[in-house]
C-alpha cells in the first residue's frame, strides 16, 4: 500500500513546490498609474512599431559603401526592475510584463506584439537582462537560431544585415532624450506624435545610418580613447526602455537644467516671485548654453580643424538646449550628409526621397522642434538643391505647401527655449550612482553604456 502511495505523494510534493517556486508576472489590476509614463509609454510603441519595418525594409539596401550591423525583423522591451506601479503601465500600455516581450515585428515572421519570448536557442532565464544579453550575441553572429514564446510556438529568426547606425528611441522616463553615436542614435519621441508614414519611418532609419556612415569617422577622431569593456549597449541596442539605460538618460538629460535652477535660486533673494525665478533660471540656463557652445567649439577646433566647427548647426542646439554631449555636437557637423545619404538610397528602396520633407512640415506643423528631422534654414536649401538636380522641386514647394524657403525656414526666434516650462528637463535624479554611470563627460549615454559593465540579478 505504502508502495502505491509514494508516487502520488512525489508527484503532489513536486507539483507543491513547482507552484512554490514559479515566478509571477505582473497584470494590469486597474489601479492608477503614472498617467505621463503611460503616455510615453504608448508613444514608444507606435514608434516602434513604425521603424521596425523600416529597418527590416532599409536590409534589402545591400549597400556595399557602408560598414554594417546585425539588427532583428522585432523589437522586444521587459519591465524587468522596473517599479510594481511602472510595471502595470507597461502590460496596460503595451502587454509588457517581467519577460522579454515583443512590442513590435515585421510583417509575416510568426510573432505578434504582445508574444513572450521564454526560450532563446535553449537558454532560459528568469532575468530578462541575461536572456537580452543572450540575444544580442546570437544576433551579432548572423546566423539563423529558434526562439520560443511562452504560447509554446517556435519560430526560427534570421539576423539581418543593415548598414551601420542603430535606430532607437529615447527611453519612456525621459521622452526628449537624444544622443548621437557612430554606433547608434537615440531620437525623442516626439516624433511620433502625428502619425508616421512608411516612408518616413524608412528616411529615419536611412538618416541615422547614414550619419553614422557619413560622420563616424569624424566622432571618432573627435572622442573615442576608451575600450568597449560591457554588454549594456548591448542589451540597450535590442530592448526598448531599458531600465538602467532610462535612469542612465534621465539624469544625463537634467544636469544642466538643474545646475541652472539651482545658480538661480542662489542669486535670487526669498522674495522673489516664483515667475521672476524661472526667468532668472533660464537665461542663465541660455547664459551657460552660450559658454558651453563656445567651450566645446574650442575643444572641436583643436582636434578637427577650423572649418569643421564652422559647421555646427546653432539652430539644432539652440532647439535641444545642452541636452546633449559634445560628441553629439561633432555629429551635427554630418547633418547634412545624412540628408544625403538617405535621399540618394530611399528611391532604391521603392520610398519617396521627399519623406524627410514631409516628415519635416508634419513635424513643424504640430511645433515638435526639438529633434533633427525639423530642418533649419541651412539644411532646407540643400535638400532643396537636392530636389533640383532630381527634377522634385514642384513636388518638394508641395509639400511645404507653396512656401518659398526663405519664408519657410526655420529662424532662431522662432524657436522656443529649452528651457521654456521645463522643456521635459524638470524631472529629478534619484541617486549619485545613476548620476556617475550617465555619462556626463563629452561622451554622452551611449559612450557611457559602452563603458558599464552589465549587472543583473539572480535567475
Amino acid at each position: 500500500m505504502l508502495s502505491r502511495l509514494f508516487p502520488l505523494v512525489s508527484l503532489l510534493a513536486a507539483l507543491l513546490l513547482g507552484g512554490c517556486s514559479a515566478m509571477k508576472y505582473t497584470v494590469d489590476d486597474g489601479r492608477k498609474v503614472n498617467e505621463t509614463l503611460l503616455s510615453n509609454l504608448r508613444l514608444l510603441g507606435h514608434g516602434e512599431r513604425s521603424l521596425r519595418p523600416a529597418i527590416v525594409r532599409s536590409a534589402a539596401l545591400k549597400d556595399p559603401d557602408c560598414s554594417h550591423q546585425w539588427e532583428l525583423p522585432f523589437s522586444v522591451a521587459t519591465s524587468y526592475e522596473w517599479s510594481e506601479d511602472d510595471r502595470v503601465a507597461w502590460v496596460r500600455a503595451l502587454q509588457v510584463d517581467e519577460r522579454l516581450t515583443v512590442v513590435a515585428t515585421a510583417p509575416d515572421i510568426g510573432l505578434q506584439p504582445g508574444d513572450k519570448i521564454v526560450d532563446i536557442k535553449g537558454f532560459k532565464k528568469n532575468d530578462a537582462n541575461k536572456m537580452l544579453a543572450e540575444l544580442a550575441e546570437l544576433r551579432d553572429d548572423g546566423e539563423p537560431f529558434p526562439i520560443r514564446t511562452a504560447a509554446g510556438k517556435t519560430i526560427t529568426i534570421k539576423p539581418l544585415e543593415v548598414c551601420r547606425g542603430y535606430a532607437r528611441l529615447a527611453p519612456p522616463v525621459t521622452p526628449d532624450y537624444q544622443d548621437f553615436h557612430w554606433l547608434m542614435s537615440i531620437h525623442p519621441l516626439e516624433i511620433f506624435g502625428p502619425q508616421i508614414t512608411p516612408d518616413e519611418a524608412l528616411w529615419m532609419v536611412l538618416w541615422t545610418q547614414g550619419l553614422s556612415e557619413e560622420g563616424g569617422a569624424r566622432m571618432k577622431s573627435y572622442h573615442y580613447t576608451k575600450e568597449v569593456v560591457s554588454t549594456l549597449f548591448e542589451i540597450a541596442s535590442l530592448a526598448t526602455g531599458l531600465n538602467a539605460a532610462a535612469q542612465a538618460a534621465k539624469v544625463a538629460v537634467n544636469q544642466a537644467a538643474q545646475a541652472a535652477a539651482a545658480a538661480a535660486a542662489k542669486s535670487a533673494s526669498e522674495a522673489v516671485a516664483k515667475q521672476a525665478l524661472q526667468e532668472a533660471a533660464r537665461k542663465i540656463a541660455e547664459q551657460a548654453a552660450q559658454d558651453y557652445a563656445q567651450k566645446v567649439g574650442e575643444e572641436i577646433v583643436k582636434s578637427m580643424g577650423r572649418q569643421a566647427s564652422g559647421m555646427l548647426r546653432d539652430t539644432f542646439m539652440m532647439r535641444v538646449g545642452m541636452s546633449v554631449s559634445s560628441l553629439s555636437w561633432v555629429a551635427t557637423t554630418a547633418f547634412d550628409d545624412a540628408d544625403r545619404w538617405a535621399y540618394d538610397r530611399i528611391g532604391k528602396l521603392g520610398g519617396d526621397p521627399l519623406a524627410g520633407a514631409t516628415l519635416h512640415q508634419k513635424l513643424l506643423d504640430k511645433t515638435l522642434l526639438r529633434n533633427v528631422f525639423v530642418l533649419d534654414e541651412e539644411r532646407l536649401q540643400r535638400v532643396a538643391g537636392l530636389a533640383r538636380q532630381t527634377q522634385r522641386e514642384d513636388m518638394l514647394a508641395a509639400v511645404l505647401k507653396g512656401a518659398s524657403l526663405e519664408v519657410f525656414a526655420l529662424k532662431l526666434s522662432d524657436l522656443p527655449s529649452a528651457y521654456e516650462d521645463g522643456g521635459g528637463l524638470a524631472m529629478q535624479s534619484e541617486s549619485d550612482d545613476i548620476a556617475a554611470f550617465s555619462g556626463g563627460d563629452a561622451g554622452g549615454l551611449i559612450d557611457a553604456m559602452l563603458r558599464m559593465p552589465l549587472e543583473s540579478g539572480a535567475d
